[in-house]
This record gives C-alpha cells, sequence and structure tokens, in this order.
C-alpha cells in the first residue's frame, strides 16, 4: 500500500461529494480518491468530468474487486451500510460507514460480528462529532469524574426544520421501507451517539412519538423520549424537524456540578466544591434565610468555567477521513469504532418500539419483535420488500 489510502466513494450524493471536495483540497493529507461508485448516470458523469483519472463505477461490487482501493466510504441509503460494509471487508477492504450504522440492530449485530472477524482491518463510522473538541472536552470532564456522578441529562435539539419539500424531494426519503424512519434515522444518530458516548447507555426508554404530525409523510417528526440509567438517574431527549426557530441545548446534571451546552458551541461547566448533599446538609436556618433572600455567596460552593472552540467547517468530517486512513497506515486508534455504531441505531430501536408498544422499553428489547413490528410499518406502505 502507498503512504495514502485509496478511498473508494460509493455513493456521491451530498456526502459522498463532500468527502471528494475535502480529499481533493487537501485538507486529508493521508488519502486520495481511488475510485467512484454511483448508480446515477449523471452522477458517473459529473465524477467523471470533476474528478479526471479517478476511475468510476456503476456497481460497487465491481469497484471492491477492481484492485483500486484499499478502504471504502458508504454514502448509500441507511438499510445498504451493513450489506456494503460486510461486502467490502469480506475482500479485505478496510470500511468506514455512514450513520446511521444501519436501521435495525439486527443488520448491525451482523456488521459488526463480520467486522470483529477481521480485526486486521480498520472498521470505523462517520460520527464526526466525536471530533468535535467541545464533546471531547466534555467527555473528559464527565470522566473524570469533576461533575460526580450524573443524576440527569436533558438534550432538546430541534434545529433541523425541514420543509415539505425537502420530504418529497425523493421517494425513498421519509419512508419505513426505503429510509427506516424519520428524524431518528436521518437527522438525530450524532446526537444519539453523542449522549450515550459522554452519558452512558441507559438500561431502558419511555417514548411518545408522532408519526407525521407536522408533515404529510409516515414516519417520526416529533420525538419526546424519558430514559432511565438507574439508580434513580434519568435523561430526556426531545427532537423534531418542524420546529422553524430549532433549539439545541443539552443539559448534564451531576451530583457535584452541571454542564449546559447552548448551541453545540458554548458549555458552561459548574463545579462545585462539595457534592450537593454534603453542602445541603452543612447549611443552618441561618444559610437558608440568606438563600431566600438573595444573600448567599454562590462563589463559597461552586465555580463556573466557559468552554468554548473555533469550529472551522468541515474540519471534523475531514478529520474522521484522516485519522481512518491513519489507522489502517499506522494503528492510530480510531475517534469512532465501527462498533460503536449500534448504540444509537439499538436507543432509535428502543424508542420506536416504546411508541409501537405504548410502554416502557428496556435496552435488551427482542431484537425479532421490533423487526416484525417494522416489516408492518412497510408492509402498509407498499412500496418496499420487508427486511430479514
Amino acid at each position: 500500500m502507498s503512504k495514502k489510502v485509496r478511498l473508494g466513494i460509493i455513493g456521491l450524493g451530498q456526502q459522498g461529494g463532500m468527502y471528494a471536495k475535502f480529499i481533493t483540497d487537501g485538507l486529508v493529507p493521508n488519502m486520495e480518491i481511488g475510485a467512484i461508485t454511483d448508480t446515477d448516470p449523471a452522477k458517473r458523469e459529473l465524477a467523471a468530468a470533476t474528478y479526471p483519472g479517478v476511475k468510476v463505477y456503476d456497481d460497487y461490487t465491481a469497484m471492491l474487486d477492481s484492485g483500486d482501493i484499499d478502504a471504502v466510504v458508504t454514502c448509500v441509503p441507511h438499510y445498504l451500510h451493513p450489506e456494503i460494509g460486510i461486502a467490502a471487508l469480506s475482500r479485505n477492504i478496510h470500511a468506514l460507514v455512514e450513520k446511521p450504522a444501519g436501521v435495525y440492530t439486527k443488520q448491525v449485530k451482523e456488521l459488526n460480528e463480520f467486522a470483529a472477524s477481521k480485526p486486521e482491518l480498520s472498521f470505523a463510522i462517520m460520527f464526526n462529532q466525536r471530533n468535535n473538541p467541545l464533546y471531547q472536552r466534555l467527555k473528559e470532564i464527565v470522566d473524570n469524574g469533576e461533575i460526580g456522578s450524573i443524576l440527569r441529562t436533558n438534550w432538546i435539539i430541534t434545529t433541523w426544520w425541514r420543509p415539505q419539500g425537502y420530504y418529497n424531494s425523493s421517494e425513498w426519503r421519509a419512508t419505513w421501507g426505503g429510509e427506516g424512519g424519520g428524524v431518528l434515522v436521518n437527522q438525530a444518530p450524532h446526537q444519539l451517539d453523542l449522549w450515550q458516548w459522554i452519558c452512558g447507555v441507559p438500561k431502558s426508554v419511555f417514548a411518545k412519538v408522532s408519526y407525521g404530525f407536522r408533515r404529510d409523510i409516515a414516519v417520526e417528526d416529533e420525538v419526546t423520549a424519558v430514559v432511565d440509567y438507574g439508580n434513580g438517574a434519568t435523561g430526556t431527549f426531545v427532537t423534531a424537524t418542524h420546529d422553524m426557530v430549532g433549539t439545541d441545548r443539552f443539559e448534564i446534571l451531576g451530583d457535584q456540578g452541571k454542564i449546559v451546552v447552548e448551541g453545540s458551541k458554548t458549555a458552561t461547566v459548574t463545579r462545585m466544591k462539595k457534592k450537593e448533599r454534603e453542602i445541603s446538609e452543612s447549611m443552618g436556618m441561618e444559610d437558608v434565610r440568606k438563600l431566600f433572600m438573595g444573600q448567599l455567596n454562590m462563589d463559597d460552593y461552586l465555580t463556573t468555567e466557559t468552554v468554548e472552540f473555533d469550529s472551522v467547517w468541515g474540519a471534523q468530517h475531514a478529520g474522521v477521513l484522516e485519522n481512518f486512513a491513519a489507522n489502517i497506515l499506522d494503528g492510530t486508534p480510531l475517534l469512532a469504532p465501527g462498533s460503536d455504531g449500534i448504540n444509537g441505531v439499538r436507543l432509535a430501536n428502543a424508542i420506536h418500539l416504546s411508541s409501537w408498544k405504548g410502554g416502557e422499553v428496556g435496552l435488551d428489547f427482542d431484537e425479532d419483535e421490533f423487526l416484525g413490528l417494522l416489516n408492518e410499518h412497510i408492509r402498509d406502505e407498499g412500496k418496499y420488500a420487508e427486511r430479514k
């Protein structure tokens, strides 16, 4: 292999086109475009004109067998990510799958198990927000115990307003059989991943989900989910695609501090000098009087820090590509191992399942039951074949 990884881009849509541009613009110095695959003749013509000298294919298996590439990135509909990932790995080609890793855990588990049988190959997922220095720093703070044990988390993320024209743009979009869901599988996977990456995987979820609430679609466009971490700790996740104003606010309350993130750009980190319960138990009625009168000096009990990083557009995606190539070339640890992709899919599945059943669902839910209910929705649409 050369000192640059030859990447095969499968799908030259918005994401694939963006990655190709990053590479040709030199933002990924250890990678080059080895080949491009797209089933659309117009996209193939565009690829040939834009990237002269790069082989262009109409079938990804032909590209995988060509010898032109060392690795692939799967910029295709969600259902195809596991299938193409396995096809690449089976030919000893490294695989970077787009988010989400798949639509349902059964197919993602199959991908993970196959990847585990090929430990010599690099298997990653495009969780570019794990390359966001703000969220990397917040994970360090939580992991180091700087705000104590987590008591409650809340994330309201409604900043992706989508008008009806967006949903009308493609036959497969916002369908059970073509896309596999709505906001949970399209817009929110990065937040579902970060939420668990930083705060831990919950034990169960209860969800209220509206399907076609404010848009003429079959899938979800409004979600409110409550999760249980055990030991009394809870969390909420609210997302939608009809909020034209939009909110992005993430809070993590610990027993010795709190993190509040606004707009995924600025975090206020409050650290208590003692655990909240110790402070509570140390206060007498005079302290309570001062509290009620607004005279309690909170600086005696806590400190506040603002965490903020400049974020250049594209740097996070390009950084994941560069890290993936570095893992292939010299074993640099992956920012986002592909096996982690199942966490967000599992939580999205549990949210759907909870809403379909009308009750609380454990994260160890019956995968066959979920797939059976998903196939019921696919059958009702009457557009696509059922999934196995």
